[in-house]
């Protein structure tokens, strides 16, 4: 598929939006891809990365191994993903500690429109189908209750395990790999890698994403292949399942002590904005809310204008 500059600079700006996503614990980059038309060819693209590009790379060179593995399709999204990550993180721990109802509430509009969206791609609902939606929900929720692990563990080993599942959970609509990271406890370590660019760490867990994507990539582009409507039913309910744990208002159950000695929420759960201690700031978390559905409506249909 030949492709110009500014079709580039727009898949690097879909990168740039997953790359957000992905720092929220709760908000799934997958997501954002399947909404902006990437999704299935991000997962054949990772999924041409093999033992046949390599002889391709020693046979005929590395222009035509390049071209196999949709090269610049991955390097224009990742570069996407990466500035957006390291210069988001920051922000996004900030808003996290100092505003986190409004940027809940955006990022729940976003996520209740995408589940909508999803689920209108089957277009044949089955009785079958409509379990599977059910399942979707029903896991999906049970990982947003379940407890963080307490202590955080900082050995090698554990950080490239923590990114090898944090991207498997990152590429699947629905399921953050951020939230993967906070039950693991990885999650304030390595956003913390990020803000102070500890190569270290930052290494350990990237190595790990890419051993995880190349692995479990290659099972979902086989289910996209052979059950497309089914797995987007499942999906479509893990989506929905993980509004839970973007609810913009929690009552904190039990406290924690970071690496820093601060007291922050460990153990929380949803409550309705009426019944919440302080400033439920209501009204501009609905406009948020409104904000975020259309946030998805604006990129659905710049991409079907787009599509690149």
């Amino acid at each position: 598929m030949k492709r110009s500059l500014k079709d580039y600079i727009i898949i690097s700006l879909k990168g740039i939006a997953m790359g957000a996503a992905d720092v929220v614990p709760g908000v799934s980059g997958g997501t954002i891809a399947f909404i902006s038309g990437i999704y299935e060819e991000l997962l054949a693209s990772i999924n041409a990365v093999n033992l046949e590009a390599i002889k391709t790379l020693k046979k005929e060179g590395f222009k035509a191994m390049w071209m196999s593995v949709n090269g610049s399709f991955l390097l224009a999204l990742l570069m996407g993903i990466g500035v957006s990550v390291l210069t988001l993180a920051k922000l996004i721990k900030w808003l996290l500690e100092n505003e986190p109802i409004l940027l809940w509430s955006f990022f729940f509009g976003l996520v209740v429109a995408s589940v909508f969206y999803v689920g209108k791609q089957i277009k044949n609902w089955t009785i079958i189908k409509i379990i599977m939606l059910i399942v979707g929900v029903a896991l999906a929720f049970y990982i947003t209750i379940l407890p963080p692990i307490a202590n955080q563990i900082t050995s090698s080993w554990f950080f490239f395990f923590a990114g090898a599942l944090a991207i498997c959970a990152m590429i699947l609509p629905g399921i953050s790999g951020s939230f993967i990271l906070l039950l693991l406890g990885a999650y304030r370590p390595v956003i913390d890698a990020l803000d102070q660019r500890n190569i270290k760490i930052i290494l350990l867990v990237g190595s790990g994403a890419i051993v995880g994507l190349l692995t479990f990539s290659r099972v979902l582009k086989w289910l996209f292949d052979n059950y497309k409507e089914m797995t987007l039913a499942v999906l479509t309910g893990f989506i929905a399942g993980s509004l839970n744990k973007i609810w913009p208002w929690k009552e904190t159950l039990s406290w924690r002590k970071n690496s820093h000695g601060k007291e922050v929420p460990f153990i929380q759960e949803s409550i309705l904005p009426f019944n919440y201690e302080g400033n439920s700031e209501l009204l501009w978390a609905i406009i948020l809310s409104i904000i975020g559905v259309g946030v998805i409506l604006l990129l659905e249909k710049f991409s079907k204008e787009n599509s690149v």
